[in-house]
């Protein structure tokens, strides 16, 4: 069998299509990695970018990605609604074929060194690859954002994992870690009071006394003066979308808001979007095997 591992690594522009189409090139230019997919978010000014491929090659076109953001984006001049502390904010790594969770986050430590030493941006190892209990949770990484790390990353605390133990002036710092298939899912309401989505968020993400493998937080869109609930899924198995979606629309009732739209940035399982279509169409004794595609993949 193939070793594969899915990469998804996030830049921090989501306005400037020219310099993503330059760091999509350097991944694609990489033998034996192929890209899935792009996305870009011009209010959180955010780009996703998904590939797959072998262990070495797909780690050669993350330090690729890496070099060229640093190149292209200077967080000087960045600014979005979603958090980040780096140009290239996170790289994780996803076992799918071959590939076991530990070789993941060997990957990660390997690409984490390469970036601190020869790009002498700061690194922290986050997930399944952090080095420390509290570095398991990305936004304990990134708190403070790369304006409040200029500040905190001296204190023995915040010191990184790789590189220099200094903010890079333009690139900021990266985490790179090892990490399960996870959704990001935003959800927009009918308001633009970003307190309610800011509610909501508080009110489903595991941290603060919601489910577990949630995180969410509630961000303005300026472009559109929309309230967002920006929520990354960790486990669709534990809690399927549709209960994210259910939790969100009842939360969102108690302020007189409703549901307008949600969409999946990147890619998603087809296992996910099966769940949600049995459960809202109330689907009996429904089979994987009905589905037409996955039998014409046997």
């Amino acid at each position: 069998m193939a070793k594969l591992v899915e990469c998804i690594p996030n830049f921090s522009e989501g306005q400037r299509p020219e310099v993503i189409q330059q760091i999509l090139a350097v991944i694609e230019g990489v033998e034996g990695v192929k890209l899935l997919d792009h996305s870009s978010d011009q209010s959180h000014n955010r780009s996703v970018v998904t590939f797959v491929g072998e262990p070495q090659a797909v780690k050669t076109a993350a330090f690729l990605a890496a070099e060229k953001a640093k190149a292209l984006i200077n967080m000087e001049e960045h600014q979005g609604e979603h958090p980040r502390m780096g140009a290239t904010d996170v790289i994780p790594f996803v076992p799918i074929a071959g590939v076991t969770m530990e070789e993941c986050v060997e990957l990660a430590r390997e690409l984490g060194r390469e970036i601190g030493e020869k790009l002498q941006i700061p690194v922290y190892l986050y997930e399944a690859a952090a080095t420390r209990p509290e570095r398991k949770s990305l936004p304990n990484v990134r708190k403070g954002e790369f304006e409040g790390m200029k500040e905190s990353i001296h204190l023995p605390e915040r010191q990184p994992d790789f590189g220099p133990a200094r903010v890079h002036p333009t690139a900021g710092a990266t985490a790179v870690g090892a990490r399960p298939p996870l959704i990001a899912y935003n959800i927009n309401l009918s308001t633009s009071d970003v307190n309610i989505a800011k509610a909501i968020a508080k009110a489903i993400r595991g941290s603060s006394g919601g489910y577990p493998s949630i995180k969410a937080l509630g961000v303005m869109l300026e472009d559109r003066n929309v309230a967002q609930v920006t929520i990354n899924v960790c486990n669709f198995r534990e809690v399927p979308l549709h209960r994210v979606f259910e939790a969100v629309k009842t939360e969102a009732s108690r302020y007189g808001v409703i549901i307008t739209g949600s969409e999946i940035v990147g890619l998603v399982p087809m296992e996910a979007l099966l769940d949600a279509a049995g459960f809202y169409l109330r689907l009996e004794n429904f089979q994987r095997g009905q589905v037409l595609e996955t039998r014409l993949s046997e």
